[in-house]
């Protein structure tokens, strides 16, 4: 037999820290960060929360590079989310831990990523298809009656 090379097999503590630095939703998706910060959002928001409500509950994270608390055109009240910007990832994530699942002007909210995509594997469900038009392993299109017939 020829002589083989074998590839190290990381440790089972290896795979772990760099699992660990991969920042990670409540649901387990890892969390991916917008252009400009990383992007919380905030969901089950009483109708009369206020963005200073929010700014005094979420500001001791960190520095809030934006924030968007929408309302609602026909009644003025807030839909029930707000979404809040921190620029470092430590902030944001500080901000999700201490809240999430806290009281909000007495109702409980949900704080979690805003954008994430979903763990290896899991997903789209193209798996790995990209670049094919969409038809992936399909069989070829029929061709056209009388595409390439002759003495018609």
């Amino acid at each position: 037999m020829a002589d083989m090379e074998i590839d190290e097999v990381p440790s089972a503590s290896e795979l772990d820290s760099n699992k660990a630095n991969e920042p990670k939703t409540n649901s387990g998706a890892y969390a991916v960060r917008s252009i400009e910060g990383w992007i919380v959002l905030v969901t089950n928001v009483h109708e009369e929360a206020t963005e200073e409500d929010l700014q005094e509950t979420f500001a001791e994270y960190g520095d809030i590079q934006n924030m968007h608390l929408n309302l609602d055109r026909r009644t003025g009240y807030v839909k029930g989310y707000a979404l809040i910007e921190y620029s470092t990832l430590p902030e944001a994530r500080e901000a999700i831990d201490k809240t999430n699942n806290t009281k909000l002007l007495d109702q409980t909210i949900a704080v979690d990523f805003a954008f994430v995509r979903p763990p290896p594997g899991i997903g789209s469900g193209r798996g790995g298809q990209r670049g094919k038009g969409g038809r992936g392993n399909a069989r070829p299109r029929s061709r056209s009656p009388g595409v390439g017939a002759v003495g018609l």
